[in-house]
């Protein structure tokens, strides 16, 4: 029988429309965010998820479908048009992700162990792709879960790639409480992170969920800039000091390779 290691997806409300943000504007974005969240979902869902009155969304919906970022659906509701899609696969996300799954089928064979990739999105850690072990005890997550960056191996790699200061104020007034309800003692997370910077790696056991423990590295875009972590997850009942080694080593490649690919694709034009 599977064994869930869990990270669940933690809700967010819809954020207010900025005032300085057409209410066109906020509708045709706040469309896109919901329906990629949704699947599909009719006026009533998409005012629910955005927070904007159901007249705004039709005007924005009708524009959007003319366009042919939209579509209808058999309901009458609402889903993204293969327009939307095209675009999403030119973005350099979309690199990204085709980056870490080859190097992440690499390490599967190699390791069979789940692998994660994640951006930091605020405060969070938001895992953006996965590549998941066959066994049967492994790590339960999906595709836009959510954990506390301070807390999670891949968010320390992303927070260690800022600067003191910088990782200050973006963690100014949260409270360091990790998700097994461990309240971290002051100063712990500096440290953490400076070894993080000083090692070019992190980990977290027993921190997101008891019984995983989890390593990661950066993935480094043109420029010198980590723009994702590569994660490894294992249940701790399959990991010894040996082991850690061997898959660390891997990781650390994984990382290297994806990086080199990112970098090879949005090479800037010659200037020359």
């Amino acid at each position: 029988m599977a064994v869930a290691v869990g990270l669940r997806a933690r809700e967010r409300r819809p954020a207010a429309p900025s005032r300085a943000v057409s209410p066109g504007i906020a509708a045709v974005l706040g469309v896109l965010e919901a329906l990629d969240r949704l699947g599909a979902g009719g006026l009533a869902e998409l005012s629910a998820a955005t927070g904007l009155p159901k007249t705004t969304l039709h005007r924005a919906c009708t524009a959007m479908e003319e366009r042919g970022f939209v579509e209808r659906t058999g309901d009458g509701g609402y889903a993204l048009a293969p327009r939307a899609v095209e675009l999403g696969t030119r973005s350099a996300c979309s690199a990204l992700v085709s980056a870490f799954e080859a190097e992440a089928a690499a390490l599967l064979g190699r390791h069979d162990e789940t692998t994660c990739l994640a951006v930091l999105d605020g405060t969070d850690a938001l895992f953006i792709a996965k590549v998941e072990t066959s066994q049967a005890v492994r790590l339960v997550t999906r595709v836009g879960s959510r954990l506390p960056a301070f807390a999670a191996a891949s968010g320390r790699v992303l927070l260690a790639a800022r600067a003191p200061d910088a990782v200050a104020r973006l963690l100014h007034g949260v409270e360091l409480v990790t998700p097994v309800g461990r309240r971290m003692r002051p100063g712990e997370l500096d440290r953490v992170l400076h070894r993080a910077r000083a090692e070019g790696y992190a980990e977290n056991v027993n921190e997101t969920s008891l019984g995983l423990h989890c390593l990661a590295v950066p993935i480094v875009a043109a420029g010198g800039a980590t723009v994702a972590a590569m994660t490894l997850c294992v249940p701790s009942g399959r990991i010894d000091r040996r082991r850690r080694v061997a898959l660390l080593a891997d990781l650390r490649v994984a990382g290297l390779r994806a990086s080199a690919t990112l970098r090879a694709v949005h090479k800037p034009p010659d200037t020359a």
